[in-house]
């Protein structure tokens, strides 16, 4: 927690503790509702920023879902870039990292209101639970692949069969208490 620079009392300390368990609870459910269709077990995996569309491609089909992209997460140089900073991300991509961005200033949060910030992997595994506790997000995936990680959220997945009939697979989350 001493990596979150916050402005304020114990009480709103308490606040960012709350979202961060709050968050790494639904990413494990997320990630534990989406194995049904196979999320993590894919040949391949593709973003295409133009129509917002993340896909998964499978022997059998097809996963694909609307996305947004939070951020990336550079493991070797332990720098974290929020996508709302970053130019190789087209706006309509970064509309969630501006939510994030938005409730880290009203809650004087600088680690969510700073384009890059200095992280290790546990700092980077808070910084997206709390981005997927205040996005509601349905969906979250890490990719792989490369240099930077890109942490995406996803909603409501469409699977389409190689013989091409499609199904429909939604997750509903419970508003905030």
């Amino acid at each position: 927690m001493g990596f979150f620079t916050r402005r304020g009392k114990d009480d709103e300390q308490d606040l960012l503790s709350h979202l961060i368990f709050q968050g790494e609870s639904m990413i494990e459910q997320l990630a534990q509702a989406h194995q049904s269709w196979g999320l993590g077990t894919a040949d391949r995996w593709d973003l295409d920023q133009r129509t917002g569309l993340i896909s998964w491609t499978f022997p059998h089909g097809t996963a694909s879902a609307q996305a947004q992209i939070l951020a990336s997460y550079n493991p070797s140089a332990g720098s974290w870039l929020w996508s709302w900073a970053n130019q190789s991300i087209l706006p309509g991509m970064s509309r969630d990292s501006h939510t994030v961005r938005e409730w880290g200033e009203a809650n004087g949060v600088g680690a969510f209101t700073q384009p890059k910030v200095d992280v290790d992997d546990e700092a980077a595994a808070s910084l997206a639970a709390v981005a997927v506790a205040v996005t509601r997000a349905t969906g979250f995936y890490r990719g792989t692949g490369g240099a930077a990680v890109p942490i995406i959220t996803f909603g409501a997945i469409t699977l389409t069969a190689t013989d091409g009939t499609t199904k429909q697979f939604t997750i509903e989350v419970a508003e905030r208490p």
